[in-house]
């Protein structure tokens, strides 16, 4: 089930909410709790019902190592509880792998050895790669002695809260379950709601109205270049921007919904997206961008894998490794495979480079440039992350690069049209971009991300998430939203917008990861 869809914002959600509060108030805590959990597995299971058997197995087995993991801590078996854990990361990955990892590794086990494995199609089981990690965490930190409760259907609930089931973030139990039984009893907040359907509604326009919009830009060029299409040097930038902030606003969009929605049962989920295009460099990107994703990498990849304590090699080691594997959770694709790389190398050179140079805060020329730098980058990045090839990648690259020509239709030349043909300028009509309209388009998104604040700004005064891990722009607009009757009738257009274009409803992009 989609958040941006009828019977999720008509009929799922609303029911949810109100059995929840009734279930709360008439009922006891667990039954409210029991319902949550029955719901989730009903809004995940409205995808393909025959991957519930995964998620139920995946959730018992994980519950009962947890539990086993935290009677050996309590027993001080270190040694048992260190195998039982390794079992159990093994286990998640080995799931994990088979569904998301089995086909690639066929097929080009296949192109390079010449062999002729057949194996069945396998259909990736949606939201696999988040719920796995968020398993892992959770026996890491049993193993660590740093979870406590282990009540099975608090733990199911856990795993499988929808508003965050599907793609993110990915939660620590510690920062989820204890916010349900802060008290004995739920009670209904009107603040919880204004502040959820708000923070929803400004979600569902950047998907709907932005996302899916400048979509139409991005798509075409995209596919036309993985078929062998040269783009030109204005279609091949006018693709990646229009990606770079298609990916933004989609999973921006799809990052508010989840909150707001968790944030009508009163729950405030960790903030996972925290305006990364304002990074003045990738380190401070990845701060930014899927946040408790590079949180959980960092602490259960990077940091065990020896972080930055054995020198600045095995640092730089270290972060290409990590990269690798955030590449490559991604998708099984060689396209993710070199992004991954790619922002590692990124990583290696922003620190070598913050040891020579560090970046002034009080230097606003050295502040534009480096976000201008760094921006630049990423687009890049984006690049080999959309493509369905390397060859399709590297022609898009080739071509804002200006290496497969520059063409400016004739229209927008006028009487200049034949000098610019004397200088190699084709005047043909460019294929993959609108023109203008695309332009102002672009540069109205290049604005808001540069220069806006971010739904979590706007909503400060109801701290809408549990964490703000990256400080708020000191010279941006302030826009604090207030229960007015002037922000009611903002959030209204918005909500209605993004209902108006609901007529071609699209998933969201991190879906397929």
């Amino acid at each position: 089930m989609l958040f941006n869809s009828y019977i999720f914002i008509f009929l799922f959600l609303p029911i949810t909410v109100i059995v929840f509060y009734l279930l709360g108030k008439y009922a006891r805590l667990n039954a409210a709790i029991i319902w949550l959990f029955v719901a989730s597995m009903f809004f995940y299971g409205w995808w393909n019902p025959i991957y519930l058997w995964l998620i139920v197995v995946s959730i018992v087995f994980n519950y009962v190592l947890g539990l086993f993991l935290y009677k050996l801590r309590e027993n001080v078996n270190k040694h048992l509880a260190k195998m039982m854990l390794i079992i159990g990361v093994i286990a998640n990955l080995s799931l994990l792998g088979y569904y998301k990892y089995a086909n690639f590794f066929v097929e080009n086990t296949n192109e390079y050895l010449g062999t002729d494995i057949q194996l069945a199609p396998i259909i990736l089981p949606i939201a696999i790669s988040f719920f796995t990690f968020q398993q892992i965490a959770y026996l890491v930190d049993a193993y660590r002695g740093e979870t406590e409760e282990y009540n099975f259907i608090h733990y199911c609930l856990f795993v499988t809260f929808f508003p965050q089931l599907i793609a993110g973030p990915i939660v620590h139990h510690k920062e989820m379950l204890p916010q349900f039984f802060a008290s004995k009893k739920i009670d209904l907040k009107v603040e919880n709601i204004i502040v959820g359907l708000a923070i929803f509604s400004i979600g569902l326009f950047k998907k709907v109205v932005i996302a899916d919009n400048i979509a139409l830009y991005a798509t075409p060029a995209f596919a036309a270049a993985d078929q062998g299409v040269a783009l030109s040097f204005i279609e091949a930038w006018g693709a990646s921007l229009s990606y770079t902030f298609q990916l933004y606003f989609d999973f921006s969009g799809y990052a508010d919904m989840a909150i707001g929605a968790a944030r009508m049962f009163g729950i405030k989920l960790p903030l996972n997206f925290n305006s990364p295009y304002k990074a003045n460099s990738i380190i401070d990107f990845w701060r930014r961008w899927h946040m408790t994703l590079s949180r959980f990498l960092r602490d259960y990849v990077y940091i065990p894998l020896g972080g930055n304590r054995n020198g600045k090699y095995r640092k730089h080691l270290n972060m290409l490794a990590t990269m690798f594997l955030g590449g490559l959770w991604h998708g099984a694709g060689w396209t993710f495979v070199c992004w991954g790389i790619l922002h590692g190398l990124y990583l290696v050179i922003n620190n070598i480079w913050r040891t020579f140079v560090p970046l002034d805060p009080k230097n606003i020329y050295n502040i534009i440039v480096m976000r201008v730098v760094t921006f630049v980058a990423i687009v890049v990045g984006w690049v080999l992350f959309r493509a369905e090839t390397i060859d399709g990648a590297m022609s898009i690259l080739s071509g804002m690069a200006g290496l497969n020509g520059l063409i400016i239709p004739e229209k927008y030349l006028g009487p200049l049209a034949p000098y610019a043909q004397n200088i190699g300028i084709e005047t043909t009509k460019l294929i993959y971009f609108s023109g203008f309209g695309q332009i102002l388009f672009l540069v109205a998104l290049f604005v808001i991300v540069w220069f806006a604040p971010n739904t979590q700004e706007i909503m400060s005064e109801y701290s809408s998430s549990t964490s703000n891990d990256s400080a708020s722009e000191k010279k941006q607009l302030k826009i604090n939203f207030r229960p007015t009757t002037v922000w009611a009738f903002i959030i209204s257009i918005l909500f209605v917008a993004g209902l108006l274009s609901l007529n071609s409803v699209s998933e969201f992009l991190y879906f397929q990861f």
